[in-house]
């Protein structure tokens, strides 16, 4: 981080007795990355600059001795942005737990990054970004057969249901615990069904990226268009 520039794991070998007895650091630029994407559609730049820079070290005897070192990059090195690799990102139990809370209050996101900004004094106080932030919170919600987010979703219905006793859903669990499937209609869409049941749209071509789940929405038509 000194040196503003991130590292990664090259090679690494264990002894006998499963311990660490070899590494090969290397520049986090090192190597050559093709991507899948065409390059006249992909929107971001590789990373990766081929770059030599790396170290190599062995342990012998409990200590670790550094074999060589190859001191050369081919790419600049900025020590005010090291803060912004990767590897030198973090987000602390207290901001963690700031998030959260704000989360919970209905706090926007782009706030609660601000008011940390202002908190430390700068953006160059923060070691992470806001996308980062925003990273973090999706992470929490990934997983629809997750107990927050399931436990949400019967929230919601049973909610509904209590206001009018014709709404009606049905989830379906699967083996490992995760939601399969989710319907649900309320009282006028059953109504408006009825009298206007022969102009509806089912569609199944939009797939949700956060849940990989298709989502295929009944779109019916009434006499208003």
């Amino acid at each position: 981080m000194s040196h503003g520039f991130g590292i990664r794991i090259r090679n690494s070998r264990k002894d006998d007795d499963n311990q660490m007895c070899y590494v090969k650091l290397v520049c986090s630029r090192e190597g050559k990355y093709v991507s899948s994407i065409p390059p006249e559609i992909k929107t971001q730049p590789t990373q990766r600059k081929q770059c030599l820079e790396r170290i190599t070290a062995i342990r012998k005897q409990d200590r670790w001795m550094i074999t060589s070192i190859v001191h050369d990059h081919n790419h600049e090195v900025s020590q005010t942005k090291s803060r912004l690799i990767r590897a030198n990102k973090k987000l602390s139990m207290q901001v963690k737990r700031t998030f959260d809370l704000n989360d919970k209050a209905s706090v926007r996101l782009h706030k609660s990054f601000r008011s940390l900004v202002c908190e430390v004094g700068g953006f160059d106080n923060l070691q992470f970004m806001e996308r980062d932030a925003r990273n973090y919170n999706d992470q929490k919600r990934r997983a629809l057969g997750k107990e927050s987010d399931r436990q949400a979703l019967l929230n919601h219905f049973s909610a509904m249901t209590d206001l009018n006793k014709n709404f009606i859903f049905k989830i379906d669990i699967g083996g490992d615990n995760r939601i399969c499937n989710v319907f649900w209609a309320d009282a006028r869409s059953k109504v408006a069904c009825v009298d206007f049941g022969d102009v509806v749209s089912f569609d199944t071509t939009y797939l949700t990226n956060k849940y990989d789940m298709p989502f295929a929405p009944f779109v019916g038509v009434n006499h208003h268009n």
